[in-house]
C-alpha cells in the first residue's frame, strides 16, 4: 500500500499565502474576484469586508465594494456557516443557501420560539412567526428596499418584543421583528440591500431576493450545495481536516464525510499526525508550485477568512491564540509574515497603525510589518475604526 503525500506546515503556509491572494504576485485585480477566491468574505462586522478586500486587491477603495454590493450587485451579504453573516458571489451564495440555509433558518427559528413561549405576550408563537414572515413578504414583493424599522411600522405583525433579565442591571426588552428577517435571509426568501452608514457602519435596508438579484435563485439541493462548498474550500484552505470542515461549514459530520465521498480527495499526512485532504489535482507536484512565494507582511482585520479558516490553527496560529482569538472563538486584528500570525494591530490615537508582535520577528519581517501599518494608516486617512470583537491583546 503506498504512503499518503505528506505536506507539512511550511508548505501549508505557503499555500495560505498564495491561495488567500496575500502574496504580492497573487492578489485579485477585483473584489468579487477576491470574494470567490477565498469562498467567501466574513462581514458581521461591517468594516471587515472592506480590510480583507484591501489586504487582497491592488488598489482597492471602498467604492469598488459599494459598486459590487449595491449597484452591480455581484457580491451578495447572506447569513450562512455558523450562523455567520458572509459576502458571496452568485454562485457560492446558491451553493452556501442550498448547503446550509435550511439548517440555519431552523436554528433562527427554534432559537426565536424558545424566547417567545418564555414570554407572557405571545400566545401562539409559531403563528406570530408565520403571520410576521408573511407580512414581510407581501410588503417586500413590490422591490422597495425597506429598513427593519419601516418594516415593523408598516407591519404591526411584526413589532413585537421579549423582555430578559427582569429586574436584573443587564435586563431590558429586545424586538423579535430583526430576528424574523435573519430568518428569512438564510432562507434565502430575502436580502441586505442599500446600506445607509459608512462603509465602517451595518444600517442595512431589506429587499426580496429575487428582485435584489434580479432573477430566481437556482435551488441547489443540500448534497449538491456541501459538495460545492467543501470543493471551494479545498482548493483554498486545503489541506484541512474533517474537523476543520465541519467546524467551518457549521455542518455535521454526516454530511462532511458523504461530500468528500462524492468528491476526488486524496488524503495526506499533516504534521502532528493528523490526516487532512487535498482535490486530486492538487496534490504536491501535480499542480503549478507553491515554493516561489517569498515571505509577506499582512494585516487582516477581526474574523478575516485566513484567521477563520480552520479549526485546528496551529499551522498558523502557532501559541498565539490567547491573544487573537476570544473565549467565543473570534478571531481579532490580526499580523502576519510569511504565512502565519505573529502579532497583531490596532489603530491609535491620531490614526496611526501599531503592530504589537507576540514574538521576537527577524529585521526584515519588523520593516516589512511596519510599512504596511503606514500603507494601512495612509489609506485609512481620516476614517476611524471600531473593533466589533477586539482581540485579547487590545484589551490587555
Amino acid at each position: 500500500m503506498a504512503a499518503r503525500p505528506a505536506i507539512d506546515d511550511e508548505a501549508r503556509r505557503r499555500r495560505l499565502q498564495r491561495r488567500h491572494l496575500l502574496a504580492v504576485n497573487s492578489r485579485a485585480t477585483t473584489v468579487t474576484a477576491a470574494a470567490d477566491a477565498v469562498v467567501g468574505l466574513h462581514a458581521t462586522t461591517a468594516s471587515t469586508v472592506y480590510l480583507s478586500a484591501w489586504a487582497r486587491v491592488d488598489g482597492f477603495e471602498p467604492d469598488a465594494m459599494d459598486d459590487a454590493l449595491y449597484t452591480d450587485r455581484t457580491l451578495v451579504k447572506q447569513l450562512a456557516m455558523r450562523r455567520t453573516l458572509f459576502v458571496f458571489g452568485h454562485d457560492t451564495l446558491a451553493e452556501a443557501i442550498g448547503a446550509v440555509g435550511p439548517r440555519v433558518t431552523a436554528s433562527e427559528r427554534t432559537n426565536m420560539l424558545r424566547d417567545l413561549r418564555r414570554s407572557p405576550d405571545f400566545d401562539d408563537p409559531e403563528g406570530w412567526i408565520d403571520a410576521a414572515r408573511a407580512a414581510v413578504l407581501a410588503d417586500l414583493a413590490d422591490g422597495t428596499a425597506r429598513t427593519s424599522t419601516e418594516l415593523r411600522a408598516r407591519n404591526p405583525a411584526l413589532d413585537g418584543h421579549i423582555v430578559f433579565g427582569e429586574g436584573k442591571s443587564w435586563g431590558g426588552r429586545t424586538a423579535m421583528g430583526p430576528r424574523v428577517l435573519n430568518m428569512m435571509s438564510a432562507a434565502g426568501e430575502i436580502v441586505r440591500g442599500p446600506n445607509s452608514g459608512r462603509w465602517t457602519l451595518s444600517r442595512p435596508s431589506w429587499v426580496s431576493m429575487q428582485s435584489w438579484l434580479g432573477h430566481p435563485l437556482p435551488q441547489v439541493s443540500a448534497a449538491d450545495g456541501h459538495r460545492a462548498l467543501i470543493r471551494r474550500w479545498l482548493r483554498t484552505f486545503g489541506p484541512g481536516t474533517e474537523t476543520d470542515i465541519v467546524w467551518w461549514l457549521g455542518s455535521t459530520k454526516r454530511a462532511v464525510r458523504a461530500a468528500l465521498a462524492d468528491l476526488d480527495v486524496v488524503e495526506v499526512d499533516l504534521d502532528g499526525g493528523s490526516v487532512g485532504y487535498v482535490l486530486a489535482d492538487d496534490v504536491p507536484g501535480t499542480t503549478a508550485s507553491d515554493d516561489d512565494v517569498e515571505p509577506q507582511a499582512a494585516l487582516l482585520p477581526e474574523l478575516d477568512p485566513a484567521t477563520m479558516g480552520w479549526k485546528q490553527r496551529g499551522f498558523y496560529l502557532g501559541d498565539h491564540a490567547a491573544q487573537i482569538f476570544d473565549s467565543n472563538g473570534n478571531g481579532g486584528q490580526s499580523a502576519w509574515w510569511d504565512g502565519r500570525i505573529v502579532g497583531g494591530w490596532r489603530q491609535v490615537d491620531g490614526g496611526r497603525i501599531e503592530v504589537q508582535t507576540f514574538e521576537t520577528v527577524s529585521r526584515e519581517a519588523a520593516r516589512a510589518l511596519a510599512a504596511r501599518a503606514d500603507e494601512l494608516a495612509e489609506w485609512l486617512g481620516e476614517t476611524r475604526l471600531t473593533a466589533g470583537y477586539p482581540a485579547p491583546f487590545m484589551k490587555r
